[in-house]
């Protein structure tokens, strides 16, 4: 394999942009989200579908401009570099690639869970017991290299690729929605508890379930704009576009999915409430109850198609970051090869087939794997709104193409906001995902010892507000109300205020903590040449 440092070329315009975004959100959430949502919050999981929506929507809004202002591959994983030096950039890169690497096995397994109940009995040995069997295993390994061979040889290919089976998923969830709304629609179901009985609106059980239901994961997709914008033409008007447009389109269809869902299912599934709800393929078995079977036959396809368009999207999106952690400086330069003829990140590529084939061993299924990725996802949202703040200050002659008002307060509400998420996901995964970004640091200080320790100092006075807010809020989720599974030594209610005055504090401490980094000035030069030349 021929590989050599080259540049990543501009070959995706704004529509293919909006696609890659909405590839990335429609992908196995769709298929099974509506109903974990269901079971943890009953009917109120329509509130979840719109207050994930809304919540990530906020925290978008801060790297849409952060992509616009440094348009490039794998730029999510840079700005806590940019703003706060070496060692939040590598936490911030960690977390970023934690959370999208392990999508791809999760989507394979999506897409070989759903096969399972297919009617032919060939297909019953891929998925027992709430896992995937050695021969499923074996199956969704080979939809990954199926992923990886897609986006090998040509982002072109992975564009044109990524825009059709796009528009496919598309319309497979709206003709869902309204299939199983005209024909099967019972109004009763909105009626009916969580655990039996009557409905009654429990917002601890809402909240849970924006957290790790799997919509948090869906809309996580966000971000495969941004990690290609090295490779978007005009990215500073594309990039917010097809961000802000990505997740408002999405957020109509899963509310309609959700809505659709909870008014389908038969009364006499009912009997017991929401919470055990059991299905292995929910539209699916919804839509051979209701003898709407071109739909299941439609569904089942699909099956393959969302994940496998979201695990393609993710094959290149987690490409481009790993060339961007390279760039950061803590791993083996040969990861920030690209191909030279293709313009692809092959190295990288192969280094996500690899650490994709573990996570496939240890998920072994859609709903332990979404839950993981959900927390992993909401611990990498954490610095964006941090540094798009700082940098309005340390970086005022970089030109802003999107320059949000009312910056400092939309980003210090993102911030809460994606606090109040990781708190909402329950102890004890809150601090078990936690505990992974702390097992990292080895890496870093090797990188820094290789380096010779330069401007340590200075590296771990912009660290600390980052430091010390991951085991703070591990304590505040473990001391927390037992609505979201702490100590009870905070009662519930008040420990929303707690953590949300807590988050406030470490916002607040990071703003402070932000400096002009050596990143940041070769970033600004290069940005200005780029404008100049």
């Amino acid at each position: 394999m021929s590989t050599q440092n080259s540049s990543i070329r501009r070959d995706i315009g704004l529509i293919a942009l909006i696609m890659t975004g909405i590839g990335s959100i429609i992908g196995s959430g769709w298929l099974f989200g509506a109903w974990r949502a269901a079971t943890l919050a009953g009917p109120g999981a329509i509130y979840a579908w719109l207050i994930g929506a809304a919540i990530i929507l906020i925290i978008a809004l801060t790297y849409a401009e952060l992509g616009a202002m440094f348009p490039e591959s794998g730029g999510v994983v840079r700005y806590g570099l940019y703003s706060h030096g070496s060692l939040v950039g590598f936490l911030t890169a960690w977390a970023n690639w934690i959370s999208m690497v392990t999508v791809i096995p999760v989507e394979a397994d999506a897409s070989v869970q759903y096969t399972a109940s297919w009617p032919w009995a060939w297909a019953h040995g891929l998925y027992a017991n709430g896992e995937l069997t050695a021969s499923g295993l074996t199956f969704a390994a080979a939809l990954m290299v199926v992923y990886f061979l897609l986006n090998f040889w040509s982002v072109k290919l992975f564009a044109r690729t990524n825009t059709a089976i796009t528009v496919f998923k598309l319309i497979i969830p709206a003709a869902t929605a309204i299939a199983l709304i005209a024909a099967g629609f019972d109004s009763a179901n909105f009626h009916v508890g969580v655990n039996g009985g009557s409905h009654v609106l429990n917002l601890a059980a809402i909240l849970t379930a924006v957290a790790t239901s799997g919509i948090v994961f869906s809309f996580n997709g966000f971000q495969s704009p941004v990690n290609l914008a090295g490779e978007a033409r005009n990215p500073g008007r594309n990039v917010p576009i097809s961000i802000v447009g990505s997740i408002l389109i999405c957020a109509v269809i899963y509310v309609l999915l959700q809505i659709a869902f909870i008014g389908a299912v038969p009364a006499s599934d009912l009997l017991h409430g929401w919470h055990g709800l059991d299905f292995s393929s929910p539209f699916a078995q919804l839509a051979l109850a209701l003898n709407l079977n071109w739909l299941a036959l439609l569904l089942y396809t699909d099956a393959f198609i969302s994940p496998s368009g979201t695990g393609i999207t993710y094959t290149a999106g987690n490409a481009r970051m790993i060339y961007a952690i390279e760039k950061n400086g803590t791993l083996p330069k040969i990861f920030g090869s690209v191909h030279p003829k293709y313009g692809i990140p092959r190295p990288a590529m192969w280094l996500n087939l690899v650490v994709g084939f573990f996570f496939l061993l240890w998920f072994r299924g859609w709903g332990f794997g979404a839950a993981v990725i959900s927390v992993a996802v909401i611990l990498s949202y954490l610095v964006g709104p941090v540094s798009v703040a700082v940098l309005r200050r340390t970086a005022p002659d970089i030109k802003r193409p999107l320059r949000l008002p009312l910056l400092t307060w939309l980003s210090g509400i993102a911030f809460v906001f994606g606090t109040l998420l990781l708190y909402w996901a329950r102890w004890p995964l809150t601090g078990e995902i936690i505990g992974l970004m702390i097992v990292a640091l080895p890496i870093w200080l090797y990188y820094e010892a290789k380096g010779g320790w330069r401007d340590f100092r200075r590296q771990m006075n912009g660290a600390w507000w980052l430091v010390c807010y991951l085991p703070a809020i591990a304590i505040l989720s473990w001391a927390g109300s037992s609505q979201f599974g702490g100590r009870d030594f905070i009662p519930y209610g008040w420990d929303l205020v707690v953590v949300a005055i807590c988050a406030l504090g470490f916002y607040v401490w990071g703003l402070y903590s932000g400096w002009r980094t050596p990143h940041l000035i070769e970033a600004a030069e290069q940005r200005s040449a780029e404008q100049h030349g």
